[in-house]
């Protein structure tokens, strides 16, 4: 599956001024990290946005919306954001500090150091 790579360059300048984002591939998309947690991604020509779970609803009734469902269950608190609706700057700029300031809003997530075992 791919992504659009232009939607994800536009999110990745959208997020120049915000700390501990990191990128990774994810389910054959694109996709950002705050502190370790979910914010953003790009599958496809769609924004996908880690709203939570309290605005999720909220979320949905913003247009071009829809859930996320790409497992073929919804997940609440994630939606999918049509590239249409995200065309302009202003709306991606705004569904992407949603999304970051969801993933801000959770502990940092730390990656465990592995301890090796000294071979007998």
């Amino acid at each position: 599956m791919a992504y659009d790579n232009d939607l994800a360059n536009r999110v990745r300048e959208s997020l120049k001024d915000t700390d501990a984002v990191t990128e990774l591939r994810m389910f054959g998309g694109w996709g950002v990290t705050v502190h370790g947690n979910m914010a953003v991604g790009v599958m496809n020509d769609d924004l996908i946005v880690r709203v939570g779970p309290h605005r999720y609803e909220d979320a949905l009734a913003r247009p071009g919306t829809r859930p996320f469902d790409f497992t073929g269950r919804s997940m609440t608190g994630w939606v999918y954001v049509e590239g249409d609706a995200v065309a302009k700057k202003a709306p991606l700029d705004r569904w992407v500090r949603s999304g970051v300031n969801f993933a801000q809003s959770l502990p940092p997530k730390t990656t465990p150091t592995r301890k090796r075992r000294p071979r007998p």
